[in-house]
């Protein structure tokens, strides 16, 4: 049965594919009318429609805003025209709209009961497009002016012109139309509305008419005709002329303003936006439900204000009534309107699907990666006859193929007029396959020619170009045009459906019974010449249509050169950054770090260690032979890549990214920049799919480790790359299980040294790690060769140890603790017990400096040797038997004697003391001792060497050591004072007994260099100190007993004098202080020189307060009259001469022992004041 025959409705009828609001011819209104299908979805929206709207019958309402929304080509503007003619409900050929409706809701009657209750009053409709009607200058009150202009239409006046319109508006209100259009006529010859749209050609004849019928003056008139000056319109007005319009009318009449693609004319402009809900607003509420506004948009409202919520809250409740059409609705109108099948046909196209059931299923299945889970076949018999000769996917792409077309921009002026429609879309390709049979089916690629004549001249041009070349056998065949026009239907679907050979064979099916694996060669054959061409491109395994530019761009790209090192460098980054991210491969409790490689070509930095070599297909084949590949992996592990498309992915996306960085994007034309835009996205899906594509190849990989070829079953690419690692691991670190017991931290090295982690001998785990240590540091010995622990850490991190750095140090704290080594520190031996041992041995600032080589030891001769002194010379019976622990013995008790004799040298400080060069002696020696600590070998040579030398010292020292424990503070003591009776020694000498125990404590306590010390005297200072102290005491009291006399003395003259006279009572009062303090200081004072020296002071004061007693009590000198005689000669006033004398010059201090004596001391002052008297009126002694 031929296609053609199937169809309840002839295919071939003229069908009125899109369906635009200004088309109301006679048959085209009967066809619409008679073939509308009411779908289930839209039924729901007729009984929303004309619920809310036949309420506003029986109560005023302002939500009078309805919004019809819907994908490009889904029918809302079809709903939107038939609203208007029901709610008209004029009588078309012979029959009332509605009563056309009634047959299609016979199983609805309740809905059909709505619509004819809401139709009985008189209803007029403004119905248009706006996109069409409005002006092309679309500034913020286009909205408002198309509205009027509508309006004005449909009163009759011409709208087009604001001016004209309102100039007939006020002739209509004179009741002057009639009469007006009659003499324009007479004096201008045609009509008035045939020619008011050039009205401005007809200045008199107008003019004159406004003089004939409103009686005008002529300049009124033509100020009129002539006035520049625009009418303004605002929404209040035009609403306001709507309002008075409708008030006139019959109570049930309504006016709906039925607007197509408003949502297009807006867009997401904010001006148009508030003029439309402003005027919509305004109207709901001055007209109270008498006047609808009914727009269509191709997104629902939400999503035209989504980006201005807030700002634009207010219109969506002005339009509160929102019908929205989905994709269901155009395919119930597709199948019923076109696809509707003779019961023949359905019976024969049933038994076709029964029989073809799995061929279909086979034939439709998309491969899940490919589509979505949407994209589907037939399912029943039922849904293939319904569908046939279409598939239910091909409803789905085709609405999504309209609406990408459009929105790309590659649509043309009438595609987005709404010139195209799903429609007669399939109608169109269901006609050029009509004379085909039962078998047929419409492959994808026929919609195209649906399209083509409104695309861009871009798009045409490739495929004609493509049909040219077909038709003149240029290396293209049809078949290729075909695939061609598929990828550009699909061009923008990647979401739904990808460009895929497998996807572009099932979407070219066009016929049950194809052989599936034919066509799959014959497309790819296609696709190859096409890319061979430039007419599309390839981003892994999805195919692209290219444009006339792209196919520019991707030229040059082809061209352009991409070094073979960057390809294997970005593998690297690849396999190395996102499949197998690991910098260190981790093996039990190990991390071992391995060099990574591509091609022999290191990715990273190189550590010398284990080593990841990845042989990709640029890798010469020479080098993948397998006794060459056994040999290179020897140490390291080889994988050699299965087969796949990563190089060319790689190759690709570099040559994008290399031609981009060579073109000035910015300053390009926006056309080119949006391609290379597309281009670096690309080459972003030609790096993704080389990724997976590596990543399959890893797992179809050939893997070498170390000699030999292993073969790796299961697991992904990261799973077997661990595989082959740790086969490399288990080979390569053959001696990494010699570490039998690992450490933890700084704790366990400390247990190891001190002894506390212990074993039976020979079963310590490490002791196989502790021989290969032991063996290397006496070769190094052997060789002369210092070894530093950084050295140790070095070599057994690396092949083929692989210990950890904890645990080296382990095994080394190991051979120490065994004394199987010796640890030394800048240049200083480090005992065991040193706790700063485990740093060294560990820390990286200190590993190079701490050494550690093989021990040599101490005979045992010597070492008894050295104890047996010890023990005498320290007098101690516990000294150590082994080696370390002598030598630690020896440190630790010659470091207290150091300290010990550096405590003594401190005492010396300031002080006078006996053998203080024997005490710097040994602090010398016993450094000297230590200065060998550095090596047990030379420190127990030093201890045997210096035997007489320390016990030399030890008995020089005796005496030092009795004095500072019992004789020093005696020593002091004597010391302290003698030093405390120099200035009385003249005195102490007129003692005999008491000056010769003096110098005797002054021959103890001086210390003479050079000169042995004799320490048997020292207990002599106290009795010598005794006859000194009690003959000193004695002078001292009789010193005091004198000085007290001349206080007495002093104070009785000198209160004597005062008399106690109120003029002298000041005077004797601070002379009482002056002695009170002197007093004190006799009573005090431990000096004889000092307290000698305390007389003269008071012999002193007593003469000056004497001197100042006198003077106060002289009395009073009255002065003589003078006589105011000038001539008087003043008498000549001698100045007496008064000499002043020390007291201590005039009586100096001396000791007079016999009679001669004291007169010699007489004589001597009697001279000397007969001397100082001469010249002189007297003398003062002061």
């Amino acid at each position: 049965m031929k296609i053609q025959q199937m169809f309840r409705d002839d295919i071939d009828r003229k069908i009125n594919g899109v369906v635009k609001v200004d088309q109301d011819a006679n048959d085209v209104l009967v066809q619409e009318l008679n073939e509308y299908v009411i779908t289930k979805e839209l039924k729901k929206h007729f009984i929303s429609f004309f619920n809310n709207y036949g309420d506003a019958f029986t109560e005023k309402t302002a939500d009078i805003g309805v919004w019809i929304s819907g994908f490009f080509g889904s029918g809302k503007s079809h709903f939107l025209k038939i609203l208007s003619y029901i709610l008209e409900n004029k009588e078309v050929d012979g029959m009332k709209t509605v009563e056309r409706f009634r047959s299609k809701f016979e199983d609805d009657p309740a809905t059909f009961m709505l619509i004819d209750r809401a139709t009985k009053g008189e209803t007029d409709t403004i119905l248009f497009n706006i996109d069409i009607e409005g002006s092309i200058n679309k500034d913020a009150t286009a909205v408002l002016r198309v509205f009027a202009k509508m309006f004005y239409n449909y009163l009759g006046f011409y709208g087009e012109d604001l001016k004209v319109a309102k100039l007939e508006q006020f002739i209509d209100k004179q009741g002057k139309t009639e009469e007006f259009r009659r003499v324009f006529e007479e004096k201008n010859g045609q009509p008035w509305l045939e020619t008011r749209d050039a009205f401005a050609f007809f200045e008199d004849d107008i003019v004159d008419t406004l003089k004939e019928v409103l009686g005008m003056s002529e300049e009124s008139a033509r100020n009129w005709f002539n006035g520049t000056e625009t009418v303004e319109m605002s929404i209040a007005q035009l609403v306001a002329e709507i309002k008075d319009y409708v008030s006139k009318k019959p109570d049930n009449f309504r006016l709906l303003f039925m607007i197509d693609e408003v949502g297009q004319y807006i867009g997401s402009n904010t001006d148009h936006l508030i003029n439309l809900q402003s005027l919509v607003e305004k109207i709901g509420s001055e007209c109270e439900g008498k006047v609808w506004v009914v727009c269509t948009g191709q997104e629902a409202l939400d999503e035209i204000i989504k980006t201005r919520q807030d700002e634009f809250s207010r219109i969506q409740a002005r339009f509160k009534t929102r019908l929205s059409l989905s994709s269901a609705s155009a395919d119930e109108v597709i199948q019923k309107r076109i696809l509707s099948k003779t019961d023949e046909a359905d019976k024969r196209l049933t038994e076709v699907f029964e029989s073809s059931d799995s061929v279909l299923r086979n034939l439709l299945k998309f491969n899940k990666d490919d589509a979505l889970l949407d994209i589907r076949g037939y399912e029943t018999s039922q849904d293939f006859s319904k569908n046939f000769p279409f598939v239910p996917y091909q409803f789905i792409l085709m609405q999504k193929v309209f609406s990408e077309i459009r929105k790309h921009g590659n649509a043309g002026k009438h595609l987005s007029g709404g010139e195209r429609s799903m429609l007669s879309g399939f109608q169109e390709a269901a006609q050029k396959i009509e004379n085909k049979d039962e078998y047929s089916i419409a492959p994808f690629y026929l919609f195209y020619d649906t399209v083509h004549t409104f695309l861009d001249g871009a798009i045409r041009r490739v495929i004609e170009r493509c049909q040219n070349a077909a038709d003149e056998d240029r290396g293209i065949k049809l078949q290729d045009v075909n695939v061609l026009k598929l990828l550009y239907l699909i061009r923008y679907l990647d979401n739904d459906v990808k460009s895929t050979l497998d996807s572009i064979v099932i979407l070219m099916a066009d016929n049950i019974n194809m052989d599936k694996i034919k066509m799959r060669e014959e497309v790819r054959e296609s696709l190859n010449r096409l890319l061979s061409q430039n007419y599309i491109g390839r981003t892994g395994n999805t195919y692209n249509f290219l444009t006339d530019e792209e196919q520019d761009i991707a030229r040059e790209i082809k061209d352009t050169s991409v070094d073979t090192a960057q390809i294997i460098e970005r593998i690297g980054h690849l396999v190395f950054g996102d499949i197998y991210d690991k910098k260190k491969y981790r093996y039990k409790i190990y991390d071992f770090p391995y060099d990574q490689y591509v091609d022999g070509q290191a990715n990273g930095s190189v550590t010398g260690g284990m080593k990841l070599q990845i042989y990709s297909i640029a890798t010469d084949d020479t080098e993948k032979n397998e006794l060459r590949l056994q040999t290179n992996s020897k140490g390291q592990a080889i994988v050699v890549l299965g087969d796949g498309k990563y190089y060319e992915l790689i190759e690709n996306a570099l040559k994008i990214r290399k031609y981009v960085k060579t073109r000035n994007v910015a300053q390009l034309p926006k056309s080119v920049q949006d391609i290379i835009r597309n281009q670096q996205d690309e080459a972003t899906k030609y790096e993704n799919d080389a990724l997976d594509a590596i990543k399959k190849a890893i797992e179809t990989a050939e893997f070498y480790v170390d000699g030999e070829h292993v073969e790796i079953k299961s697991g992904d690419a990261k799973s077997k790359l661990d595989q082959a690692l740790e086969y490399l691991v288990t080979h390569v670190y053959y001696d990494l299980e010699l570490v039998g017991k690992t450490a933890n931290d700084d704790s366990d090295i400390v247990s190891i040294l001190t002894g506390a982690d212990q074993y039976i001998a020979g079963t310590n785990p490490n002791n196989g790690a502790a021989q290969k240590i032991e063996e290397y540091l006496e070769m190094q010995d052997m060789k002369h060769i210092n070894t530093k622990m950084f050295d140790i850490q070095k070599r057994y991190s690396e092949l083929p140890y692989g210990w950890r750095e904890i645990d080296i140090a382990a095994v080394v704290a190991l051979l120490i603790y065994e004394q199987k080594v010796t640890v030394k520190y800048s240049g200083m031996t480090i005992q065991p017990s040193d706790p700063r041992l485990p740093d060294m041995l560990r820390k990286k600032s200190e590993v190079g400096k701490t050494e550690i080589t093989k021990r040599h030891v101490v005979s045992p001769a010597k070492v008894r040797e050295t104890r047996d002194f010890l023990r005498d010379f320290l007098d101690v019976m516990d000294v150590p038997a082994d080696e370390d622990g002598l030598i630690s013995f020896i440190i630790d008790e010659f470091t207290k004697l150091e300290e010990h004799y550096e405590e003594l040298n401190d005492k010396y400080e300031g002080h006078k003391y006996p053998d203080h060069a024997a005490v710097r002696d040994a602090v010398r020696i016993i450094k000297d001792v230590l200065s060998q600590k550095s090596d047990n070998i030379a420190l127990i040579d030093k201890v045997v060497a210096s035997e007489d030398t320390l016990y030399d010292m030890q008995d020089h020292l005796k005496n030092v050591e009795s004095f500072f424990k019992t004789q020093v503070s005696v020593f002091d003591l004597a010391s302290k004072f003698v030093e405390s009776l120099k200035n009385d020694l003249d005195y102490i000498s007129q003692d005999e007994e008491a000056e010769h125990a003096l110098n005797q404590m002054r021959l103890i306590t001086t210390v003479f260099d050079g000169k042995t010390y004799d320490y048997k005297r020292i207990p002599e200072l106290n009795e010598l100190q005794n006859i000194v102290k009690k003959s000193h005491d004695k002078m001292l009291e009789e010193k005091r007993e004198s000085l007290y006399e001349i206080v007495r003395s002093c104070l009785e003259e000198i209160h004597k004098n005062a008399k106690s006279n109120e003029d002298t009572a000041l005077i004797s009062e601070r002379a009482d202080r002056f002695f009170e303090q002197k007093k004190e200081q006799i009573t005090s004072g431990m000096s004889l020189a000092l307290l000698d020296g305390l007389s003269v002071p008071m012999w002193n004061e007593k003469d000056k307060a004497t001197m100042a007693i006198e003077s106060a009590m002289k009395p009073k000198v009255v002065k003589p009259i003078v006589s105011n005689n000038q001539n008087t000669e003043k008498p000549v006033v001698k100045k007496e001469i008064i000499k002043k004398v020390a007291r201590q010059q005039m009586f100096p201090a001396k000791v007079l022992k016999t009679d001669e004596d004291i007169d010699a001391y007489v004589e001597n002052i009697r001279k000397q004041m007969k001397q100082y008297l001469q010249g002189s009126d007297g003398i003062q002694i002061n």
